[in-house]
C-alpha cells in the first residue's frame, strides 16, 4: 500500500491550490476567501454534501462509500488559518496580505485534505462515509473548540476523528505518533499591575510597575523549578510586556501577557494556584496593585490506543517500514483539534516536512514534496478502516 499513483499524479495540481492559499492567508475566523475556495472545490468534486459557516468560518463535507452496510462514519480535519507574521521567503507565491502569513503549513493541510476529497469523491471506495472537516481558526482562537461546541460532530454522526501536522526536522513523508498525551495544555496568563505615575528623576515619588513586572516574569520562572515534581514537566513563558511612552517617565502600569503548558491536571491546578499567589505577593511587596487572569484554554491533546495504533499502521504502509515513529516525544506545543478527540476517539499525526525553517518562523515553508504521502495517508485510512470486503 505506498503512495497511490492517482495521487502522486496530482501532486502539482495540489500544490497549485496550496500556493494560491499561501499567497491570500487569512487569520482566524476570517477565512472568508479560503473557505470559499475550499467550498467550490469540494463541489465540483461532486462531494455529497458541502456545509459552509460551521464555527463561523469552517466547512465540512460529506463524502458516501459505494457501500453503506458498515454504518461508519469516520472524520478528516485540518486547519485552514494563518499567523500574525510579516512573511520573509522571498517566493514567488508569498503573502500578499501584510502582516499575515501561512507559517505552520495550514495552507499545506488544507491543499491535502482537498486533494483526498478529490480521491475519495472518484473513487468511493469504502463502506461507509467520510467526512472532511476544514476547521478555521486553530491559532489560539479555538475553532475545534467552536465546531464541537455548534454540535458538528453529532450533526454528521462523526464516530472517530483523525488529524495530521507537518512537522519540520523530520524526513519528508515520515511519520510520528504515540498513544496518550501527544501535545500538551495550553493556558493563557493575563497580568496587569498597576502603579504610581511620576518623573524618572523622582521615583520614590511613585511606585514602578516596570520594577514590580520585572520582578513577577523573574518569580514565575521558579515555580516550575521548584514546586513542579523534575519527574513531571510545565512550560511557563512571559511572551509580551506593555508599559510606558518614555525613557524620563516612570509609568503608572504595565500590562503582560504569557502562557503555560501542562500535561495532566494535577500539574495544571498547581500551575495555576502558583502563578496567581506568585504574582499577586511579589506585586504586593512591592507597593504594587495587580489583575491576574488564569484562563484555562487548550486541553492535552491525547490519542486514543486503538486509533493510534491503526493510524500507525497506515502511515506504515505509506510510508515503508522503519519510517513510523510510534514513540515520538510529546510536545509542549498545543493543538485545538484536542477538542474534537475530547469529543471522539482518532489520533494525531505528525508528517515529515524535512530540513526546513521551523513553524511560526517568517522563513517558513510548506514541503511540496510530501503532498503524495500527505493525501494517500488520508485517502488509505478511510479505505482501510472501512474496507469493501470485495
Amino acid at each position: 500500500m505506498p503512495i497511490i499513483n492517482s495521487i502522486a499524479a496530482m501532486r502539482d495540481e495540489i500544490a497549485e491550490w496550496r500556493r494560491d492559499i499561501h499567497a491570500n492567508p487569512e487569520l482566524g475566523f476570517e477565512e472568508v476567501r479560503t473557505s470559499g475556495l475550499v467550498a467550490e472545490q469540494l463541489r465540483s468534486f461532486g462531494c455529497d454534501e458541502v456545509a459552509t459557516g460551521i464555527g463561523r468560518t469552517g466547512v465540512v463535507a460529506v463524502i458516501k462509500g459505494r457501500k453503506q452496510g458498515s454504518g461508519k462514519v469516520i472524520g478528516l480535519r485540518c486547519d485552514m488559518d494563518a499567523l500574525p507574521i510579516d512573511e520573509a521567503t522571498g517566493l514567488p507565491y508569498a503573502s500578499n496580505n501584510a502582516g499575515v502569513m501561512h507559517a505552520c503549513g495550514h495552507d499545506g493541510h488544507t491543499a491535502m485534505l482537498l486533494g483526498a476529497a478529490k480521491y475519495l469523491g472518484e473513487t468511493r471506495n469504502f463502506d461507509g462515509t467520510a467526512v472532511l472537516i476544514f476547521q478555521p481558526a486553530e491559532e489560539g482562537k479555538g475553532g475545534g473548540r467552536e465546531m464541537v461546541n455548534e454540535g458538528m460532530l453529532d450533526r454528521f454522526g462523526v464516530q472517530e476523528v483523525y488529524g495530521m501536522h507537518n512537522k519540520p526536522g523530520m524526513a519528508p513523508g515520515s511519520f510520528a505518533i504515540r498513544p496518550g498525551p501527544m501535545m500538551a495544555a495550553a493556558d493563557r496568563i493575563f497580568i496587569e499591575v498597576r502603579g504610581k505615575g511620576t518623573h524618572a528623576a523622582y521615583p520614590h515619588l511613585g511606585i514602578d510597575p516596570i520594577v514590580a513586572a520585572s520582578h513577577i516574569v523573574v518569580a514565575l520562572q521558579s515555580i516550575v523549578a521548584r514546586n513542579i515534581n523534575p519527574l513531571q514537566c510545565a512550560v511557563i513563558t512571559i511572551g509580551r510586556i506593555r508599559g510606558g511612552h518614555a525613557g524620563n517617565v516612570v509609568p503608572a502600569d504595565v500590562k503582560l501577557l504569557g502562557t503555560a503548558r501542562t500535561f495532566s491536571p494535577e500539574i495544571q491546578d498547581i500551575v495555576e494556584k502558583r502563578v496567581v499567589e506568585t504574582v499577586e505577593f511579589t506585586a504586593r511587596a512591592l507597593g504594587a496593585e495587580v489583575d491576574v487572569t488564569y484562563k484555562r484554554d487548550y486541553p492535552v491533546t491525547i490519542n486514543a490506543e486503538r486509533e493510534t495504533r491503526f493510524a500507525a499502521g497506515v502511515a506504515e504502509a505509506i510510508a515503508g517500514e522503519g519510517k513510523v515513529n510510534l514513540d515520538v516525544e510529546p510536545s509542549m506545543g498545543a493543538e485545538d483539534f484536542s477538542f474534537m478527540l475530547n469529543a471522539r476517539p482518532g489520533a494525531m499525526i505528525w508528517i515529515g516536512n524535512g530540513d526546513t525553517a521551523n513553524l511560526h518562523n517568517p522563513a517558513y515553508n510548506f514541503n511540496d514534496d510530501i503532498i503524495p504521502a500527505g493525501v494517500s495517508y488520508w485517502a488509505k485510512l478511510v479505505e482501510t478502516a472501512m474496507a469493501t470486503g470485495d
